[in-house]
């Protein structure tokens, strides 16, 4: 039902109903055939909505670039995708792509108005040919992102004419021969197109939709193949053989691309049916791993593919991206594996590359990042001052592109299964609205501070009980996790998924404990890297922001600023720990969590009552106490922290007490410590 309404916008979501075709879903849209059933059905924009902290970051988000960035920013209030005479190409719908959602899940009516600006011209734009957008716009790349700001905006308002305008398009596809050349974008990221065709194809069951994909996907990059052979792993990166270069063979390894790759063997799949599709989506993300991995969940590539030293960048555009193809692999393959790396990206890699309060972002982040400014670096093809926090650092596609990360992250915590139930695919504090059983609506609030702490709470609101199957994702490092529900308590085992099947009465409430133990990974020269639950942990270090003026104008809007950041204390610690008893000499401390998430005292938080900068004086959701000890050979190398020595490093000094705090908090950070030789030492840890 439809409530109150700007322009064509709709305060309350819409959940579509009707035919479920095989799937045995009565009240979602599954893949009718020929299409394989997937695991889990994605729930229509805006049937989760953020609480909690992830509410109050949502917020930062639209008070920071996303909700004022195309006042001010040339690119966006110029942009020919809002009627203007200015940039033509991916800017406008990349920022959309963020805007749509974010505007939808915290029901902003200035966010909405903001979107209604933007959406009526891209209709209104809509050829006799099925082409539409900018007139001065001929490539497809951009209406590929064009096409998902669609899909958005239809399922949060109802607005037939945007699915009309994405079922011209797709005929005009059909209709017009393959345009898909390797050497350039749009060929590279062709099948980004399937997301919106699958989706197209389970509202209208047309089938020259699937013919359309299946020409894309025959006439496009061999992503596939690439995944099976995959020519750029670390012997490529030690030996310099990775292009850096924006031909055919670079584009392969450039990171965006990767990220975005990812996902479309997988895809294809739902149509192929055929395993060599699904097993190159897991062969490529071990191989990425294997070869280019870094702290966070994330892989290098600062542009290009870089190897997994800690002092490698990546790439902002690739973590949300990398964020948004594994969002549509778990619904695809159901796999927990997938959701356990879309946690990692989102509570440490997504925070750790931009400022608290999220006025300004980082082109390049490293897990070892001890100098943030713009010396030059060892980047393999990105600028001096790609890792600055700032408006448009490098290059300005992030600045577009970011604003995703949180809203669809929001979006995917919940999904829905094939025999009428939900999934909690992440946690996150939030609330989905959903049908479930037999076409019942039901309300689940999700009360945690979950990653920071580990306890989470689903409560069931509905109007009579309702018998439903409730499914819950157990993290793959959550051993023995404590299950209580109806006076029940059952364990989950680490990686599994638990299916809860009851009657569940209004209010009844559901318990997970997960055991959030202090534990270790092996990195980069044997280093070492500390986790607790989801969370990695980086070196708490004194601070000095410095604003700076660069190489353009960031408009003085705002909050709008490029920060360089100084170290005042020592970063050059291995750590002194025992690494077969964690429990030694480790202490943890989880503090309230604030207005900022991910914000440590010492940044510096915009202030719209002021209009300035202030130091933020309260502390980091989780802090962890223990020992490190200086290595005074480890030292700056080409501005950045040089690798770490080859663990175990014999002790040269005296340990010192040292603090932790969560990656996405740390503007400064090692997050990859060397292991001090404790064998060499007497009566270090107690």
């Amino acid at each position: 039902m439809k409530k109150e309404i700007i322009g064509r916008w709709v305060i309350f979501s819409i959940l579509f109903t009707g035919c479920a075709g095989k799937t045995g879903n009565v009240n979602y849209n599954g893949n009718p055939d020929p299409l394989k059933q997937n695991a889990y059905i994605r729930l229509p924009l805006g049937s989760v909505k953020p609480q909690g902290w992830l509410k109050s970051q949502l917020e930062a988000q639209a008070a920071g670039l996303t909700g004022n960035v195309d006042d001010f920013w040339p690119d966006l209030v110029n942009s020919s995708w809002r009627g203007g005479n200015g940039e033509a190409w991916e800017r406008g719908p990349y920022f959309l792509d963020g805007l749509v959602p974010l505007a939808c899940l915290l029901d902003n009516k200035d966010l909405q108005k903001k979107v209604a600006s933007w959406i009526e011209p891209i209709l209104s734009s809509a050829s006799d040919s099925g082409w539409y957008g900018p007139a001065k716009n001929k490539d497809r790349w951009p209406l590929a992102v064009a096409n998902k700001v669609l899909m958005q905006y239809y399922e949060a308002t109802g607005d037939n004419r945007a699915l009309e305008v994405l079922k011209n398009y797709f005929r005009y596809l059909n209709q017009t021969p393959p345009d898909w050349p390797d050497k350039e974008w749009r060929g590279v990221r062709a099948m980004e197109n399937a997301v919106t065709g699958y989706w197209l194809y389970r509202q209208t069951k047309e089938p020259w939709i699937l013919k359309t994909i299946e020409s894309i996907q025959n006439n496009s990059s061999d992503w596939t193949g690439y995944y099976e052979k995959f020519p750029w792993d670390s012997a490529a990166s030690a030996n310099k053989k990775i292009p850096l270069n924006w031909n055919v063979d670079g584009l392969t390894a450039h990171v965006v691309n990767n990220a975005m790759a990812i996902k479309y063997p997988g895809l294809w799949y739902q149509q192929s049916g055929d395993d060599r599709f699904k097993n190159a989506v897991f062969d490529g993300i071990e191989k990425y791993d294997l070869n280019h991995g870094q702290a966070g969940g994330r892989f290098s590539g600062d542009e290009h593919l870089s190897g997994k030293s800690p002092d490698r960048g990546t790439e902002l555009c690739s973590v949300v991206e990398y964020m948004y193809s594994l969002e549509e692999l778990f619904a695809i393959f159901g796999d927990n594996s997938l959701a356990d790396r879309l946690e990692l990206l989102a509570f440490n890699s997504l925070p750790g590359t931009t400022t608290a309060d999220m006025w300004a972002h980082q082109y390049d982040q490293q897990s070892n990042q001890v100098i943030v400014n713009g010396d030059e670096r060892t980047w393999s093809t990105n600028k001096n001052y790609s890792n600055i926090y700032g408006l448009m650092p490098n290059f300005a596609c992030c600045l577009a592109n970011m604003h995703q990360g949180w809203p669809k992250f929001t979006e995917s915590l919940w999904m829905a299964t094939n025999d009428n139930g939900l999934m909690a695919v992440a946690y996150a504090p939030s609330v989905v609205n959903a049908k479930a059983g037999k076409r019942k609506n039901v309300s689940i609030s999700e009360v945690t501070d979950y990653p920071f702490k580990g306890t989470v709470h689903l409560v069931i609101t509905s109007a009579r009980p309702e018998r439903f199957p409730l499914y819950l994702r157990i993290p793959g490092w959550a051993d023995e996790t404590e299950i209580t529900y109806k006076k029940k308590t059952i364990t989950g085992n680490s990686g599994s998924t638990v299916k809860l099947y009851a009657r569940w009465d209004p209010g009844d409430t559901i318990t997970l404990k997960f055991p959030m133990n202090i534990r270790t990974e092996r990195r980069y020269n044997n280093s070492l890297a500390v986790l607790r639950g989801p969370l990695y942990f980086s070196l708490r270090m004194d601070k000095e922001y410095k604003s700076v003026k660069i190489n353009y104008d960031n408009f003085g809007y705002k909050g709008s600023v490029d920060w360089e950041i100084y170290p005042k204390t020592p970063w050059n610690y291995g750590l002194v720990i025992d690494k077969n008893n964690l429990g030694r000499g480790i202490d943890v401390i989880e503090n309230k969590i604030t207005t900022y998430p991910f914000a440590d005292k010492g940044d510096m938080i915009w202030s719209a009552d002021s209009a300035k900068y202030l130091p933020w004086d309260k502390e980091a959701p989780v802090v962890i106490t223990t020992r490190g000890m200086r290595i005074p050979e480890w030292t700056l190398l080409n501005n950045s922290a040089d690798i770490p020595p080859k663990s175990p490093v014999p002790p040269k000094g005296i340990p010192e007490v040292i603090q932790l705090v969560p990656y996405g908090s740390a503007k400064l950070r090692i997050t990859e410590f060397p292991l001090i030789d404790i064998t060499q030492i007497i009566d270090v840890i107690r």
